[in-house]
């Protein structure tokens, strides 16, 4: 990576405002594997279809690449509506899923049976890769199976505005609940990357949904049934709904967030530098902002802070087509001066759905960086690091946080903590609720000035190892300083405890790395989004549409 001088400063990109106006884009994950599954040949099938006339039962649907082979194996419940919760908490659902290594027996079968209708309740099998679950969206699942029964397809606008059939409640990894290892992963086809094996096994959940709609319309209909208009169906993504649980992630792993941003940073500032363009990727630039137009008219949500940023959006695209005009794209450095242009005129919003738009014509010169998005996380304070150092750092990369007071309450208004009861993360209100003795240390500000305080008052040659033998209390906000000095995007540059700070803007950061799209906020600690909205589908995925699906919409499609 060698664009360091053209990369936007992390006093720019780790704001949450701005990490709160991502979209996907290019080297998001659910892009990485589509592109993956298309280049090695793939082939996805349900090789085992145990389904009852009511639905439930299990299936085993698989990913195949000459004798290799991955099986989502999947159970479809009878639970009762009261039983259905996108909570947490939830012990009940629509549907369960694990992922494995090659095709499972009739044993393991019944074994994962036993087990993974459980989750976290059960104690699971090394050979699971994940582990995951997901409630119908009622409403759409009954008008779909009603409408292809009797002949017709269903309403193309209600198709748009839920946009799934299921929705997950969680998708595990990494030796959760015992499930394998992500060390295990690193040495597989297709899933060795970045959460592959987790964006693998929503696809195929994806592919048993909507073959679980057109088997109930059948057993409805019988021979009076339809099959899903397919254009209905690259519609449907996978629903998600994603709480607080997912905001510390970005906390916890420095290193990691560094990684993707840097990456998102070099992939921009490689196409930024580019002195011109072809009349070709001028061309898919144009189109690419015109299907952002439609998208977002289409992006319709109930948060009213939301709502009111993408009715900005969509004036802002109208004056970014308008820029789009005669021989734009033949000035010097074009792509440059667009975005420039953008910065300064329209909202972060527009700003980074363009940019977005503008990675998507220059694959050979960005794709292999999405083999820099992990990291091995086990670094720690260097041994000679002295007190010199950590000032140096605290100078360079942690200036933003003397700017700001934190006299008044509302600079420590919050608290984040873990549930006693399901280990889970919690925002609680530090001067109104009691449990702040339980606060997990994410007041970095606070922390930082502390630190600061006692390492100016220390001989500067003196060995961190010493300084934290005599104050422990520093140990953990020493080694984020020690990090950042290394890993410049890791550290987000706001105060995570004042009041009026949003996690959503962490959530939507994250998701927009795995390949979100309608974004839609349901309070400022939870959202719903759908993931591979407009992705081709299994019998699809081609060279030609694995990477031609930013920003879906629907187009009205007759009955």
């Amino acid at each position: 990576m060698n664009d360091v001088a053209q990369q936007r400063a992390p006093e720019e990109v780790m704001r949450l405002e701005r990490m709160g106006s991502f979209h996907p884009f290019r080297l998001s994950f659910s892009r990485q594997l589509l592109r993956s599954m298309a280049n090695e040949a793939w082939e996805v099938a349900i090789d085992e279809w145990a389904i009852d006339a009511s639905g439930f039962g299990h299936g085993v649907i698989t990913a195949r690449q000459g004798d290799y082979c991955y099986s989502l194996v999947a159970f479809s419940h009878d639970i009762a509506q009261d039983e259905r919760s996108d909570r947490v908490i939830a012990e009940r659902w629509d549907a369960t899923f694990s992922l494995v290594a090659g095709y499972p027996d009739a044993k393991a079968i019944q074994r994962l049976a036993e087990t993974v209708s459980k989750q976290e309740a059960a104690r699971h099998h090394h050979s699971q890769l994940t582990l995951s679950r997901a409630n119908k969206s009622v409403r759409m699942f009954r008008h779909v199976v009603d409408c292809l029964a009797a002949g017709r397809q269903p309403d193309a606008k209600m198709v748009n505005e839920i946009g799934y059939l299921m929705r997950t409640t969680a998708v595990y990894g990494n030796g959760k609940f015992g499930i394998g290892d992500r060390l295990k992963l690193l040495s597989k086809p297709l899933i060795s990357g970045t959460f592959q094996a987790e964006m693998l096994t929503v696809y195929l959940i994806r592919h048993f949904s909507l073959a679980l709609i057109e088997h109930l319309a059948k057993q409805k209909g019988g021979t009076k049934a339809v099959a899903l208009d397919r254009r209905l169906a690259r519609h449907f993504g996978i629903g998600n709904a994603t709480g607080l649980g997912m905001a510390p992630f970005l906390v916890h792993h420095q290193e990691l967030l560094h990684c993707w941003m840097l990456v998102r940073e070099t992939a921009l500032a490689r196409v930024m530098n580019l002195s011109s363009i072809s009349h070709e990727q001028a061309m898919c630039i144009e189109a690419l902002v015109g299907r952002a137009r439609k998208y977002t008219k289409q992006w319709r949500v109930d948060d009213p802070i939301q709502m009111a940023r993408i009715i900005k959006l969509e004036a802002d695209l109208e004056i970014l087509e308008s820029w789009l005009i005669d021989d734009w794209w033949q000035e010097d450095m074009p792509l440059l001066a667009l975005k420039n242009k953008a910065t300064q005129h329209l909202s972060l919003e527009a700003e980074e759905m363009l940019i977005s738009v503008l990675m998507e014509p220059f694959g050979e010169l960005i794709d292999g960086l999405a083999d820099c998005m992990s990291v091995d996380e086990r670094r720690n304070i260097p041994a000679a690091a002295c007190i010199q150092d950590a000032l140096d750092s605290l100078e360079r990369h942690y200036a933003w946080v003397f700017d700001i007071d934190t006299t008044v309450k509302a600079a420590s208004a919050l608290f984040w903590y873990v549930s006693e009861a399901k280990l889970e993360p919690r925002l609680g209100r530090r001067y109104e609720e009691d449990g702040a003795s339980q606060e997990t240390p994410f007041d970095i500000v606070q922390r930082i000035k502390d630190l600061k305080s006692d390492l100016t008052t220390a001989e500067p040659s003196l060995s961190l190892t010493s300084f934290m033998l005599d104050k422990p209390q520093h140990r953990y906000i020493l080694k984020r300083v020690m990090l950042t000095k290394y890993f410049h995007y890791g550290e987000i540059q706001d105060n995570l405890v004042a009041d009026g700070m949003r996690p959503i803007d962490m959530l939507r950061c994250k998701l927009s790395f795995f390949g979100a799209s309608k974004f839609d906020p349901k309070s400022d600690l939870w959202t719903r989004i759908a993931l591979f909205q407009g992705a081709p589908l299994a019998d699809e995925i081609s060279h030609q549409n694995s990477d031609d699906w930013l920003f879906a919409h629907l187009e009205a499609v007759g009955a």
